[in-house]
């Protein structure tokens, strides 16, 4: 009831305020407003380790970035240069979060949010990870139903709407805000959310049950008439959809692969929109693509983990409360370390960081070198690698042969040197470990035949999110073919040294996320004979544990041939 209160109350306030703030002939023409928008935080309150706290530039060249307190420091300064700013999210700002974070379900986050400024945010796919419930409660505060209050004794809430004008309950009406109107400038901006309407394929049913997510642009462009019709011209859309770059994309080149899904929608959402700032893929660029009249128009997405911030700058008439559309600029800002850090957003960082420390500091594990969890050229990775070896190791007792897991779920690099002062030491600790695998997904254990290990690998390709290479167990190898069709890529398979028989059954191990076809793999619900298995950040663990000095794999799983 709350929501729909909000919804009615939001439209009306709107309708009010407009009519209210009309321009007298004698003023100014035009207001400068600034949108800065940062996106798929994901609870990085601390600067990212290894490739994930790195922006790399268009000549091969990377700089340092990220961090909640250089965050706010480097917003502060794009403020100052623009009177007029606001600050926005396009979505994952919580979930599959560093530990500092994600013990406290993610409160630390939204407080560093809150500091910051933010004024609306759309909801992400991770928003969701641990269901509506706790989405609601995020928002408007209260303690966990299961941990309580951990971080502070009360937790508020988020002081900003999260939106969402394609996400309903299954009976049709809206579970979220589709829109909210922010003032600057003297003149009303409507600021509307979607989010991508795959969404049930990348997050575990549980999560979503009672809800359904509609076409993104059909919802975006039914709100933006509705604001039109509100008198409210100047339009932005918070969208958590985004595109794949191409190799050698700096942050402020549009070097996006064709007919990307934020291409997509972009092309084809209202005029009435004035700017799109996109998000989900952690991609960096900046585009210009005309609206469906012709008119060019910003789609911008700022990487992730805090490294970028995504910053447009509007001139709006103030007579028709319009954006004079080519007079719009935008730009990726990289959120360098070297300026000072915001005192406010370091002292709460350090209260996160304090109070997660026993826990996050514990050591479980050495390695040799640095795990990676970007790809080789196959698309095979050494932390994948790893994390597959103990996902079987972990689920022996299951009869397991074969253990594949979603690259999806691995969620940064272990680093040999990980002090603060880059020395290198080879120590994994709990908290860097958690950052890897922050999902607790359970390991289930089915058996599949040949064939269906076949078609599983199959999938890889023609996803509607793009390819995803999933990472196997040393005891699984094969060969893919990049260029032949879609479902025929795939030869060579064995398990244990032995060629598959498409007829012959094997134990597989997997997540309960690509157990229920999550990524699309929906090869993976035809397995029989389900057994359960550890948490698994737990068979990670373990496996450390009982494998000190653990050295890079080679990349010799994934054969990739012409």
């Amino acid at each position: 009831m709350r929501l729909f209160t909000r919804l009615a109350v939001t439209a009306a306030a709107a309708l009010a305020t407009v009519a209210a703030t009309s321009v007298p002939a004698s003023a100014a023409q035009t207001t400068d407003v600034r949108i800065i928008t940062l996106n798929d935080l994901h609870g990085n309150l601390e600067p990212p380790a290894g490739s994930g706290g790195k922006v790399f530039l268009a000549d091969g060249t990377s700089v340092d970035a990220g961090g909640a307190a250089f965050v706010a420091t480097h917003v502060k300064q794009l403020e100052s240069q623009v009177h007029n700013s606001m600050v926005l999210s396009a979505g994952d700002n919580v979930g599959a979060s560093p530990v500092i974070s994600a013990l406290f379900h993610d409160e630390p986050t939204i407080d560093f949010l809150n500091e910051l400024g933010v004024k609306a945010s759309v909801v992400g796919n991770h928003e969701l990870d641990e269901g509506y419930q706790e989405l609601l409660r995020m928002q408007f505060g209260g303690c966990n139903q299961t941990d309580g209050c951990q971080f502070r004794p009360t937790y508020q809430g988020a002081d900003f709407p999260i939106l969402g004008s394609n996400v309903y309950f299954t009976n049709g009406l809206p579970a979220l805000l589709p829109f909210s109107v922010q003032f600057s400038g003297g003149v009303p901006i409507g600021i509307i959310g979607a989010t991508l309407k795959d969404l049930p394929s990348v997050v575990t049913p549980d999560a979503i049950k009672g809800l359904k997510f509609g076409d993104e642009t059909q919802a975006i462009n039914r709100t933006a008439n509705l604001l039109d019709l509100l008198g409210i011209k100047a339009q932005v859309v918070l969208l958590h959809q985004g595109d794949e770059t191409l190799p050698g994309s700096g942050p402020n080149d549009c070097k996006t692969q064709p007919n990307g899904d934020a291409d997509v929608i972009a092309k084809n959402v209202s005029p009435k929109v004035d700017a799109i700032f996109t998000g989900h893929s952690h991609q960096q660029y900046n585009c210009v693509i005309n609206d469906p009249a012709g008119n060019p128009r910003p789609v911008i997405q700022g990487a992730s983990f805090g490294r970028l911030l995504s910053v447009v700058d509007l001139k709006i008439d103030k007579r028709t409360r319009d954006v004079v559309r080519s007079q719009t600029k935008a730009h990726n800002e990289i959120v360098t370390r070297d300026v000072t850090p915001d005192p406010a957003v370091a002292k709460l960082v350090d209260e996160a960081k304090t109070k997660s420390g026993p826990i996050a500091n514990k050591q479980v594990g050495t390695i040799t070198g640095d795990l990676t969890a970007a790809g080789a050229p196959s698309g095979e990775s050494k932390m994948g690698d790893v994390i597959a070896d103990a996902q079987l190791e972990g689920t022996k007792a299951n009869n397991a042969v074969v253990a594949i897991t979603n690259p999806g779920g691995i969620r940064a690099d272990l680093t040999y040197a990980s002090s603060p002062n880059g020395e290198g030491d080879g120590v994994v600790t709990y908290g860097e470990a958690f950052t890897v695998q922050p999902f607790a997904n359970i390991m289930q254990t089915i058996t599949l035949t040949g064939a269906n290990l076949k078609n599983v690998l199959e999938q890889q390709w023609g996803q509607p999110g793009g390819t995803k290479i999933l990472q196997i167990s040393s005891s699984l190898h094969y060969t893919y073919s990049a260029s032949a069709p879609i479902g025929s890529r795939i030869s060579n398979i064995t398990v244990n040294g032995t060629p598959v028989d498409p007829a012959a059954t094997f134990r597989v191990s997997v997540n309960n996320f690509l157990a229920a076809g999550g990524d699309g793999f929906t090869e993976f619900t035809k397995g029989t004979d389900l057994a359960g298995g550890p948490v698994d950040l737990d068979a990670l663990i373990a496996y450390l544990g009982a494998h000190p000095g653990i050295a890079p794999p080679p990349a010799d799983r994934i054969t990739m041939v012409p």
